[in-house]
């Protein structure tokens, strides 16, 4: 901009009218054109019933993007830093990107890269004793750390993970490496010569005199070594383990020990139990039985513990005021102290719900900052005791994504049943019904 010739009469008088001029139209144009400020989201809790899960869903598949060592893929157990890397946590990271890409949160070639690259680490470098994974990993290395043990639960889990990718991304090289680690595992090694699955073998004693001998979160692993096209264990196995039935209020559960919700969903966050039955036993109505038992349980003890006094529900493993603890409810141990966790709530969608989202509409409403962060839920809380964990774990966001997309698509369901392990677990141990085939992107419930 040009400003007129100095003058030494009329020049400072002509400078002074032009920012006059100009603080004029500067002014009638904001007057004209105010700022408009961007609109404020809306509260997470005031959301629509699908908007309101795809958030949740969302921002804890963030876990697995910033909790994933980029050099390996191997997840994270916790957010804390220096965690080493959990074998099952890292199954979940393996099918939460394959949803992630369906939902375009990231790219295909974002999530294909990131599954392959953690796939080759599983074949190559993450530490194993015949196929079995250990536990807990390096997540640089893939070394054994903390002393754990090659865990048969955990290693059923990241093959699970496996396998679900290689049926995202079927004829690929994911889905031949998915499958080259799952047949190198030897099931009936773990067995140990038993007629149970043994819970894992460390290198200083051998195998643990723990066998998964009752119902839990085992028909996942019962499922993968049954149905095993390398080394399959006996259809026998199945009919091994003890289904002990009880009940609370009058409902009826073939439960687990601790009581804890995991235990519920784990195996059906993979396997659509809703039209297979095992001798008149039906496992997802089982599931629903067990979380609307776990939700009354706390309503009966909600003079003892403030966190139920307010309503709020979900009584699963997960950390507490004295540690990391397998809270649970009856029918079961019923281990509990007032600690409730926000994604044992939200991983019970697909069996009540109503339920669910009243409890964590409620909860994000009242503690919307202590409650909820960078991942979306937090562990854990306990009111009573103002105890709020502001931690992260691996298996829990993992979870909460799994069963979130099978209430709103059946997406993880479908995949799955259509694995040929699976369907050949459903035929040896003589699951009668065929599993419902859901269309994909519609609410199912």
């Amino acid at each position: 901009m040009t400003f007129p010739k100095k003058s030494t009469n009329s020049g400072p008088r002509k400078i002074n009218r032009f920012f006059r001029l100009l603080t004029g139209i500067l002014i009638i144009s904001f007057v004209v054109s105010p700022f408009q400020p961007a609109q404020a989201a809306a509260p997470l809790h005031s959301l629509s019933k699908k908007e309101f899960l795809r958030t949740i869903q969302k921002d804890a598949f963030q876990y697995f993007i910033k909790c994933s060592d980029p050099r390996t893929g191997l997840t994270r157990d916790s957010s804390r830093t220096g965690s080493p890397s959990s074998i099952a946590a890292t199954g979940f990271s393996l099918a939460a990107l394959c949803i992630a890409q369906e939902q375009g949160w990231i790219s295909y070639s974002e999530a294909y890269g990131q599954i392959l690259k953690t796939l080759q680490t599983l074949d190559r470098k993450a530490q194993h004793k015949n196929g079995f994974f250990f536990h807990f990993l390096d997540a640089r290395t893939g070394r054994r750390t903390w002393g754990s043990e090659a865990s048969s639960i955990d290693t059923a889990l990241v093959l699970a993970g496996a396998l679900l990718a290689g049926e995202y991304f079927k004829g690929t090289p994911v889905e031949k490496l998915a499958q080259k680690i799952y047949r190198r595992v030897n099931w009936k090694w773990m067995m140990n010569g038993s007629d149970l699955i043994c819970m894992g073998w460390k290198p200083e004693s051998g195998f643990l005199p723990y066998y998964w001998d009752s119902y839990n979160e085992l028909i996942i692993l019962q499922a993968l070594a049954i149905g095993s096209p390398s080394f399959p264990i006996p259809s026998s196995a199945w009919n091994q383990w003890d289904r002990f039935e009880d009940e609370y209020n009058s409902r009826k559960v073939i439960y687990s020990h601790s009581g804890s919700l995991f235990t519920y969903q784990y195996s059906q966050a993979f396997i659509d139990f809703r039209n297979l039955d095992d001798k008149g036993v039906n496992y997802f109505e089982n599931s629903r039985q067990a979380t609307l038992a776990n939700k009354e349980f706390c309503y009966d003890n909600r003079l003892s513990y403030k966190t139920y006094d307010e309503s709020f529900w979900g009584l699963s493993a997960c950390l507490g005021p004295g540690g990391y603890r397998a809270y649970g409810a009856k029918p079961g141990q019923a281990l509990h102290d007032g600690t409730v966790a926000p994604h044992a709530c939200a991983a019970s969608i697909v069996f009540t719900p109503r339920e669910v989202v009243k409890n964590l509409r409620e909860l994000v409403k009242k503690y919307p900052e202590k409650v909820y962060g960078e991942f979306g839920f937090r562990d854990s809380f306990n009111l009573a005791k103002n105890w709020w964990a502001y931690e992260y774990l691996g298996i829990d966001q993992g979870i909460m994504v799994l069963m979130i997309e099978n209430y709103l698509t059946e997406g993880v369901w479908n995949r799955f049943m259509n694995l040929q392990p699976v369907e050949k677990w459903i035929e040896r141990c003589g699951l009668e019904g065929k599993h419902p085939q859901g269309a994909s992107g519609k609410e199912i419930f």
